[in-house]
């Protein structure tokens, strides 16, 4: 979801850079609570404002455009609901087909084909969607996949949304790689699209102290990810033996101290560290032992 109880649907637009947004006044995709239209998308490469003669070309240039227009509305093609394939040539539909089917073949929107005239000569296809971003589940098919992080290229997509999440604290590589070693890192991924991550701190001390962070970057929040992420944290922190289990927010990051407070973590102490001025927020759940 986009919005809490009482509050007016979040509308946002989506601009890609293409020259026809501007000249013609129209978004590549707007946000409306949770439902995200994406207009009418052709084969364009829109840094370039090239375009491909090949009709599968295009239609592949079509779906990276639009993947990237869902993106930043924070959803994926495993979000679509509905698709319209215009073309001005019926006999060019059908060999791209196993392009089509490579990015809604698990989805199975609603779909419908036209033939109709486009805006430009060269256009030979032209694709738009809909999608709604609903609540998220892990398990098969189109759904959130949470996994270790292993190798460097897990890392740096753990340290990218780290860092998107608490600028203060933004790691290096080698960081990343040295917090990878003593903590257990995670991924959380929408179809394959990278979209929260999470650290596991051993428990240590008398009290037997683990600490779970979960973090989803903001274009995804507000669809059960960092639920996800925070229970799937949880249970490998019991595995480990947690007597108690902690949590740390930049005070500044309203949603992660609303989102630590619903599931029962109550602040415990706050503090600047030493040469700093960022706040910092040190919580534990209310209960004596994860149950």
């Amino acid at each position: 979801m986009t919005k809490r109880l009482g509050e007016a649907p979040v509308r946002r637009a989506v601009v890609s850079g293409s020259t026809f947004e501007e000249r013609i006044g129209y978004a590549r995709a707007v946000v409306d609570g949770d439902w995200v239209h994406v207009s009418g998308t052709t084969g364009f490469d829109y840094a370039t404002m090239t375009i491909s003669g090949d009709v599968v070309e295009q239609a592949e240039q079509c779906l990276h455009n639009i993947a990237t227009a869902l993106a930043e509305a924070g959803c994926t093609f495993a979000d679509v609901v509905r698709v319209r394939y215009l073309l001005p040539a019926r006999e060019d539909f059908e060999p791209c087909w196993p392009v089509l089917r490579r990015a809604f073949g698990q989805v199975r929107p609603a779909a419908t084909m036209m033939v109709c005239g486009l805006a430009d000569e060269r256009m030979r296809i032209e694709i738009e969607v809909y999608a709604r971003r609903g609540a998220v589940a892990t398990g098969a098919g189109p759904a959130l996949r949470i996994e270790p992080v292993a190798g460097d290229a897990m890392v740096e997509e753990w340290r990218h949304v780290h860092n998107v999440i608490v600028p203060p604290a933004a790691m290096t590589p080698d960081e990343a790689r040295e917090r990878a070693g003593r903590n257990r890192l995670a991924n959380a991924y929408l179809a394959d699209v990278l979209v929260g991550c999470s650290t596991v701190r051993p428990p240590g001390g008398e009290e037997r102290v683990a600490t779970v962070i979960a973090r989803t970057l903001p274009a995804y929040r507000g669809r059960g990810i960092g639920t996800a992420l925070y229970e799937e944290g949880l249970a490998h922190a019991r595995v480990l033996g947690a007597e108690a289990v902690e949590t740390v927010v930049l005070a500044a990051n309203a949603d992660g101290l609303r989102f630590a407070g619903a599931r029962g973590f109550a602040e415990k102490e706050r503090y600047v560290l030493d040469g700093e001025h960022d706040e910092w927020v040190d919580l534990r759940l209310a209960a004596a032992r994860p149950a």
